[in-house]
């Protein structure tokens, strides 16, 4: 029962996006407020191009986000394809496969030996650095989010809200951790990172649980947002995405409610301001940005969280998780575009096309690329001269 209220929460939230669902499903109305903004045609924009590009499986219903360790990319597909790829080139190391589909990943070590991925009916699969299978363990219930994996230890988040740790070994279950799941979730479960000894999960309801990672002792759990309004629809006020750890601080946005940074080691909160998203936040040493639900795109200070920028034209094109990348702002949309705004003031300076297909994972740093990939499986290294 909860799993189908979850979905339902997801599909109704797709159309909840500040305006009247009626509006949106009359087909006789005159204007769709919610269509994605018609993209301007740039004269002359910034040199992108894309430097090597892969084929891997399509993501399905779900979101595979590529992971970066030891100068190589890994990528997997719904269809239980697991690949490394070299990060200069995209020329494949090895590929693996899993019996069954996958719905998550891929997590992996910073040392690039240990990688781990979710499987269907919570199956999850760690591998070596070489593609060779370790293990398989059942998880309490289906993973939607890539693992988290330290150099001994693979840790998941369930769909049940339950935080279990896994020896890297062996799949031996180390510890677990559960919270109470709110009635209505976004169905696209956030994720957990490992930074300071201590894996950060973002959690339902605005909250950060932050636990020890030898043990599974709590930390701290503190709200970023908290839940408003009458209705549990106006009351869901997920974390988003995988909260970012820049030097000391820990930054998240949640879905109708706040983004801010607070310390990587108490939780006391450094700075919010209100936004709503359903992806991550992108970090650098000044910023904190934002892909804002109905499109907008936001710079807030990371050192204090006045805005300094907003741009809001790409409404409604269902932007990634953003990403600091040099000079610019790099950012996938609903079409399969990047587009590379100023990170100085958030002007559009050039777009670039991968496959037509969505962007809905994480992109990631690779040297002087930005990777990302597509819900159609393609990996797109991309450069801006």
């Amino acid at each position: 029962m909860r799993a189908t209220r979850t979905i339902i929460a997801l599909g109704v939230l797709a159309l909840a996006a500040g305006c009247s669902t009626m509006n949106k499903l009359n087909p006789f109305a005159k204007e769709d407020k919610f269509a994605p903004a018609k993209l301007e045609e740039m004269k002359s924009g910034v040199p992108a191009r894309i430097v090597w590009k892969h084929s891997t499986g399509k993501a399905g219903a779900n979101v595979f986000t590529p992971a970066l360790a030891d100068n190589s990319v890994f990528v997997a597909d719904a269809d239980g394809n697991i690949e490394r790829l070299d990060a200069a080139s995209g020329k494949v190391q090895w590929r693996s496969k899993v019996k069954g589909d996958l719905t998550a990943g891929v997590g992996v070590s910073p040392d690039g030996k240990l990688l781990a991925v979710g499987g269907e009916k919570g199956k999850l699969f760690a591998f070596d650095g070489s593609g060779k299978a370790l293990w398989e363990v059942q998880a309490s219930s289906e993973i939607l989010s890539a693992p988290a994996v330290g150099n001994d230890v693979v840790i998941v988040r369930t769909g049940d809200n339950k935080v279990t740790a896994y020896d890297a070994a062996d799949g031996k279950k180390r510890w677990f951790i559960q919270r109470v799941t709110p009635p209505l979730t976004l169905r696209n479960m956030p994720g957990l990172v490992i930074a300071n000894g201590n894996v950060y999960s973002a959690q339902p309801a605005g909250r950060i649980l932050a636990l020890a990672l030898s043990n599974g002792v709590p930390r701290f759990e503190v709200p970023l947002s908290e839940p408003r309004g009458a209705t549990e629809l106006e009351r869901v006020s997920d974390i988003s995405g995988s909260p970012v750890v820049f030097e000391s601080d820990l930054c998240a946005v949640s879905f109708q409610g706040k983004v801010g940074c607070m310390d990587l080691n108490t939780g006391v909160a450094r700075w919010s301001k209100p936004t709503s998203s359903d992806v991550g936040v992108g970090v650098d040493q000044r910023f904190v940005f934002v892909s804002e639900e109905k499109g907008a795109v936001q710079a807030f200070a990371r050192d204090g969280g006045a805005s300094v920028w907003k741009n809001e034209k790409l409404a409604y094109r269902r932007l990634s998780t953003p990403i600091s990348y040099g000079r610019f702002v790099a950012v996938g949309d609903l079409e399969g575009y990047v587009h590379f705004l100023s990170r100085e003031d958030g002007t559009i300076l050039g777009r670039i096309a991968t496959d037509g297909s969505a962007i809905k994972a994480a992109p990631v740093l690779a040297g002087s690329n930005v990777i990302f990939q597509t819900q159609n499986g393609t990996v797109a290294a991309i450069a801006v001269e």
